[in-house]
């Protein structure tokens, strides 16, 4: 029963939201120029997606955050449900680094790409800080914060991937700084290659804040292990630890 509910109510609905929506985006971006209606759609998106799976959401730890300045906000990457969760939870405008293939897909694909969000290639090293352009960069100068996955893609088992360093390249150029954040809850939900939605609460913790006032490219590495030792702790601390288990039962029999 909970699969066909998911397979013949939730998800038509989730693409008939985007459907609509992404097109009501992309009309919108003709005469939106700071991208705040498309901003605004993207939020009632997201909130008419969890109001549907029944998923709330609780944030901690954001009230220490000032967020009229522009951050970078490094978050663990779980479930096709992260981006629907962040921008209902997040009350305030931002970007989102993305890899290059979401913007190939029809109406979200349109919405990221006439939103202004950042397309990054992550298949090609020289590519990838290219598209880190200058305007990313003045964005976040300009107080627009901007969200990354630094592992790169979904989680295919819930556990933290290896972080990706060059998306803290934006944050140590614009000298800003990074607010690690984690998300738990999304993987059991709607976990990667998979249209069953087992609807829960969710939790979007934010850590301590990371200056990088002072920092050059040199410690990016540095900044790199610092954000996703915080992360680890956030997420390891609230979900059962099973990362030696897993390993052990792939490990050959002596």
């Amino acid at each position: 029963m909970s699969r066909l509910r998911s397979y013949l109510f939730y998800d038509p609905l989730v693409w008939f939201y985007t459907i609509l929506l992404g097109s009501v985006s992309l009309i919108s971006s003709f005469f939106d120029r700071d991208g705040r209606i498309q901003h605004r759609v993207a939020r009632l998106w997201a909130r008419m997606i969890l109001g549907t799976l029944g998923v709330k959401v609780q944030v901690e730890g954001l009230e220490k955050v000032d967020t009229a300045k522009g951050h970078v906000y490094a978050v663990n990457h779980l479930s096709a449900l992260d981006i629907p969760v962040l921008y209902a939870s997040l009350p305030f405008q931002f970007k989102i680094l993305a890899k290059k293939e979401l913007f190939h897909y029809p109406f979200m694909g349109w919405h990221l790409r006439r939103s202004g969000q950042i397309s990054v290639d992550l298949d090609n090293a020289r590519s990838f800080v290219r598209s880190l352009s200058r305007a990313a960069i003045d964005s976040l100068k300009g107080n627009t914060a901007i969200v990354i996955f630094p592992e790169g893609g979904r989680s295919s088992d819930g556990h933290l991937q290896k972080f990706m360093g060059g998306a803290f390249y934006l944050a140590i150029k614009a000298q800003v700084d990074v607010i690690p954040m984690a998300l738990i809850g999304t993987y059991e939900v709607l976990p990667m290659n998979s249209f069953h939605v087992q609807p829960r609460p969710v939790r979007l913790l934010a850590g301590q804040t990371i200056p990088t006032a002072g920092l050059t490219l040199r410690d990016m590495d540095a900044l790199t292990e610092k954000t996703r030792e915080t992360i680890d702790k956030l997420y390891y601390s609230n979900v059962p630890d099973l990362r030696g288990q897993n390993q052990a039962k792939h490990e050959p029999q002596q």
